[in-house]
């Protein structure tokens, strides 16, 4: 029996240009065009419900429990220490903006993971019909897998979200804040849902093994192209196609391997 070390034979970061490349052809396809309405109707239907909602209830309560904190009053004498703005005096401001930052990236974080659960079968079955056919379906449990991994990665994301809040507080910080728990959202949501249907349980561990650092970077790209709101329409499908291209491609190499090495 051959047995396979994650790292022989790595290919390292290449492919992840080429799959960005498939990704944009394939994403003009009739197919995969319907496939962006469910997740951008659910980000958009859960942002309005939010902010109309629970903006008003969210900011009462971190008005309540947020605005005496012992970090507040020593960020604020801090920024009037150095002549520039009192944080009480814009307390009713900072306190929608913040109420905002959560209820956004909640919305998101409900549509990318409806994304990967149930649109990722459609851009799976795509791409596996069209440029994969090869690939043996030999995954097990891929739905419970999927549903799994999309609540815990949102669960962490928001935690994560919430307690980093005060990084917003200084721009360049709070940029790089979201740019760190996006890039994690889409790695660890999307790379899961782009192989769970074709690899085994054992492929699966030596693919995020080899390729971890590719995911990575396709997830720090689709972080940058969050950013730009007119992106939220196509994104959700779009980091999907390129983590299933490249995820399929990654594991077809892999059995390639597999098959020299018998």
């Amino acid at each position: 029996m051959t047995t396979l070390s994650p790292a022989a034979h790595s290919v390292g970061l290449s492919g992840v240009g080429e799959a960005f490349g498939r990704a944009i052809v394939s994403q003009f396809h009739p197919r995969m065009l319907f496939a962006l309405l469910m997740p951008f109707l659910i980000v958009l239907g859960a942002a309005v419900v939010l902010l109309f909602v629970a903006l008003g209830p969210l900011t009462d309560w971190l008005n309540r429990h947020i605005t005496d904190s012992n970090w507040l009053l020593a960020a604020n004498e801090w920024l009037v220490s150095l002549g520039l703005f009192s944080l009480l005096s814009a307390k009713t401001w900072l306190l929608t903006m913040a109420a905002v930052l959560v209820l956004l990236p909640a919305s998101g974080i409900l549509g990318l993971a409806v994304a990967a659960v149930f649109v990722m079968p459609i851009v799976v079955s795509h791409l596996s019909r069209h440029r994969f056919p090869d690939i043996a379906l030999k995954g097990e449990h891929a739905f419970a897998v999927s549903v799994w991994n999309a609540l815990w990665v949102s669960v962490v994301f928001l935690l994560g979200w919430i307690l980093t809040l005060p990084f917003w507080l200084f721009p360049p910080l709070g940029l790089l804040v979201s740019l760190l728990w996006w890039t994690f959202a889409f790695s660890r949501m999307m790379r899961i849902d782009s192989i769970v249907e074709h690899a085994n349980a054992v492929e699966r561990k030596i693919l995020l093994e080899r390729h971890g650092k590719g995911f990575w970077l396709i997830g720090f790209f689709c972080a940058l192209l969050n950013l730009l709101p007119p992106a939220w329409v196509f994104l959700p499908v779009f980091s999907g196609l390129v983590y299933t291209s490249y995820g399929l491609e990654a594991l077809r190499r892999l059995r390639s391997e597999k098959t020299l090495e018998m």
